[in-house]
C-alpha cells in the first residue's frame, strides 16, 4: 500500500494539558498517515496518548483542559486543525466517525436505538433518497444484529454489550464516513463477542471501503486486524511498520516489552499449574479440608412484574453450582457475560441472597446475618473489576487499606500504620502512597491498592472478579505475577473469575466453565485446556485472537 495516497495525514501533532502549574505536554510530535482501505492499529499502554490522538482528530478535545499547540491533521489535504466548529461538525460523523470504548455511556439512555440512528443520518443529510428510518434499519441489518426492526424501538439498556457495540458501529457507518476510528471497541466484550465484532469490522471495511484506525492495547487484536501498526509511549510515536514486521522483528525495547507481556493461549501446555514467580520459599500448605466448599448453589432474581400478575416473576441466574477450592489453590471460573460468574462470586461472600450450601473455612454461611458474617470476612475477601469504583475517592489510600482493621478492631493506630506500610511494600508501592488519593494513581497501581486492602485481614481466600480485565497488557502481567507471588508466600487460595482464557490458563490449577448459570465443564487446568470435552469450552478457546502474524 506504499504507493496509495494518504487519506488522513497527521504530522508534528502536539497537545498540551492546562494544569495549575502551567502547560504540560500530552502529545509530542505525533505523525502518521492512513491510506484508503487500510486498517492502522495504534497500540500502547494507558497514558501513551492513543485516545488523545483520536480525540484531536475528531476535534473533541475538552477545550478547558487540552489544546492542540501545533501540528497538522489533514483529511484529503483539507486542514482540520483550527477548522470552525460548524465546519468540523460536518466532518465529524459525516467524513470521520468514531466508535467509543463503552457504548452504554456513548448512547443516549432516554432515546430509542432507532431515534439515535435516524438523528445522525438526518444531521448529515445522507438518507440517499430513502427515509432516515429505512437507512437506519438497513444499517442494523448490515451489522448482523438480530431482529433489527425490534431493536429500533428498544432503549440501550435493553440490549447486551455486544448488541450495543453493533449499534455504535451501525451509527458510525450510517453516514458512509471515509475514516472510522474505533477506540478500544472490544475491551469490555467477551472473547466470542469480540471475535464477532472484529469479523464484522473486517467485512464492513470491505463492503463500504472505510479506512479504520483501531486503538487497542490487546496485541492479539492488533495481530488479527492490522495492516500497519503504530506503537505509542508517553505521548510519542516510538515505532511504526507493517503488522508482520512489528510482530516478527520489533526494533524498539518498548515494543519488545509489549509483545513479551502478551499471554498466548497454550503457553502453559504440558504443565499442571501456574508458573513459579517468587524467589522466596513457598509457604507450606497443609493438606487439610477445602477453604471453600460450594454445593447446589443457586441464585434467583425477580424479573419485572407484569400487569395484573399476582406475583413477581423469578428467573434463575445461577443454578446448582458445586465446587471446592483447597488451600493454596486457584480455581479459574470462565465464561461469557451473563453466564453467572460474577453472581456466583458475590453469592460466595454473602453479597447476594442464595440457596444451597457455602462453607468458608468450614463455616456454613447460608442464613448468616451481616453481624454473623463479620468473622467470615476475615477469612475471605474480594477484589472487584474496577479498582477506581472500589475505592472511596475522598479517602486517602492509607485510610482505605486500614479500614478493615479498624472495623474488626484488630490493631491500634500505630499498629495500623505499620500494617499499612508493610502491605504497600508487599504490593510494590512506595510508603508515601499512604497519604495520596485514588485519582493520583494509575489503573494498575489502584488494583495493587485493592489487593493490599484485601490482604489487610490476612485472608485465606480471595475472590478476584475480572480483576485485570481493564488493565494494559504489561500492567496486567505485573499484577498477575504479584498475585501468584502472594499465593506462594502466603498460601492464598483464589477464585479467579475471568472471560480471558489465556489469563485463566496462566493463573489456574483447576478451571470451571460456566454457561447459562451452570457449570458445563470442570477439571484440572491441563486437562481442560489440552483436551476440552464440551463444545462451548472449545468455542471459547477458538475465539481467542492469536498474538502473532505470519
Amino acid at each position: 500500500m506504499a504507493d496509495v495516497p494518504a487519506l488522513l495525514s497527521v504530522s508534528g501533532l502536539c497537545v498540551d494539558a492546562r494544569t495549575p502549574t502551567g502547560l504540560k505536554p500530552v502529545l509530542q510530535d505525533v505523525g502518521f498517515a492512513l491510506r484508503r482501505g487500510e486498517t492502522l492499529c495504534i497500540a500502547g499502554e494507558s497514558g501513551s496518548g492513543k485516545s488523545v490522538t483520536s480525540l484531536a482528530i475528531m476535534g473533541l478535545l475538552p477545550k478547558a483542559s487540552l489544546r492542540v499547540s501545533q501540528g497538522s491533521i489533514a483529511l484529503e489535504g483539507r486542514e482540520l486543525v483550527g477548522l470552525p466548529d460548524g465546519e468540523m461538525r460536518k466532518v465529524r460523523g459525516g467524513e470521520i466517525a468514531m466508535i467509543f470504548q463503552e457504548p452504554m455511556t456513548s448512547l443516549n439512555p432516554v432515546m430509542t436505538v432507532g431515534a439515535q440512528l435516524t438523528e445522525a443520518i438526518r444531521a448529515h443529510g445522507k438518507d440517499e433518497g430513502s427515509s432516515a428510518a429505512a437507512v437506519a434499519l438497513r444499517m442494523l441489518d448490515a451489522v448482523h444484529i438480530t431482529e433489527p426492526a425490534k431493536r429500533m424501538g428498544q432503549f440501550p439498556h435493553e440490549l447486551s454489550g455486544g448488541m450495543r457495540q453493533r449499534v455504535m458501529i451501525a451509527m458510525a457507518l450510517s453516514c458512509r464516513p471515509k475514516v472510522m476510528i474505533a477506540d478500544e471497541p472490544t475491551t469490555a466484550l467477551d472473547v466470542t463477542v469480540q471475535a464477532q465484532i472484529l469479523k464484522l469490522m473486517k467485512e464492513l471495511k470491505q463492503e463500504f471501503g472505510t479506512s479504520i484506525i483501531l486503538i487497542t492495547h490487546d496485541m492479539g487484536v492488533v495481530a488479527q486486524m492490522a495492516d500497519r501498526v503504530l506503537i505509542m509511549q508517553q505521548g510519542r510515536c516510538v515505532e511504526e511498520g507493517s503488522a508482520s514486521r512489528i510482530f516478527n522483528t520489533p526494533r524498539e525495547a518498548y515494543t519488545k516489552g509489549l509483545l513479551g507481556s502478551v499471554l498466548a493461549l497454550g503457553s502453559r501446555s504440558g504443565t499442571d499449574g501456574p508458573p513459579r514467580v517468587s524467589a522466596v520459599r513457598p509457604a507450606p500448605v497443609p493438606a487439610t479440608s477445602p477453604v471453600l466448599e460450594v454445593n447446589g448453589l443457586s441464585v434467583t432474581y425477580a424479573a419485572a412484574r407484569r400487569w395484573f400478575a399476582r406475583a413477581a416473576i423469578t428467573a434463575a441466574t445461577v443454578q446448582d453450582v458445586s465446587f471446592a477450592i483447597l488451600p493454596g489453590e486457584t480455581l479459574g471460573l470462565v465464561g461469557e457475560s451473563g453466564s453467572g460468574k460474577s453472581t456466583t462470586g458475590k453469592a460466595l461472600l454473602g453479597l447476594v441472597p442464595f440457596s444451597g450450601s457455602v462453607k468458608i473455612g468450614g463455616t456454613e454461611i447460608s442464613g448468616l446475618g451481616s453481624g454473623q458474617m463479620r468473622p467470615v470476612r476475615r477469612v475471605a475477601q474480594m477484589i472487584f473489576q474496577d479498582p477506581y469504583a472500589s475505592l472511596d475517592p475522598r479517602m486517602a489510600v492509607g485510610e482505605a487499606i486500614a479500614e478493615p482493621l479498624l472495623i474488626h478492631g484488630l490493631a491500634d493506630e500505630g499498629e495500623r500504620e505499620a500494617k499499612v506500610a508493610g502491605l504497600l511494600h508487599r504490593v510494590g508501592l512506595p510508603a508515601d502512597a499512604s497519604a495520596r488519593y485514588p485519582h493520583e494513581f494509575s489503573g494498575g497501581q489502584r488494583q495493587r491498592i485493592c489487593i493490599a486492602r484485601a490482604l489487610a485481614l490476612n485472608p485465606r481466600l480471595i475472590v478476584a472478579d475480572e480483576s485485570v480485565a481493564a488493565l494494559d497488557v504489561s500492567v496486567r502481567a505485573k499484577v498477575l505475577d504479584l498475585m501468584l507471588e502472594l499465593q506462594e508466600q502466603l498460601g492464598l487460595s483464589y477464585l479467579f473469575i475471568s472471560h480471558d482464557m489465556a489469563v485463566v490458563e496462566y493463573m489456574s490449577h483447576k478451571v470451571a466453565v460456566m454457561k447459562g448459570g451452570r457449570i458445563v465443564e470442570m477439571g484440572s487446568r491441563r486437562k481442560l485446556f489440552e483436551s476440552p470435552a464440551h463444545d462451548y469450552t472449545r468455542s471459547l478457546m477458538e475465539a481467542v485472537p492469536v498474538p502473532s502474524v505470519a
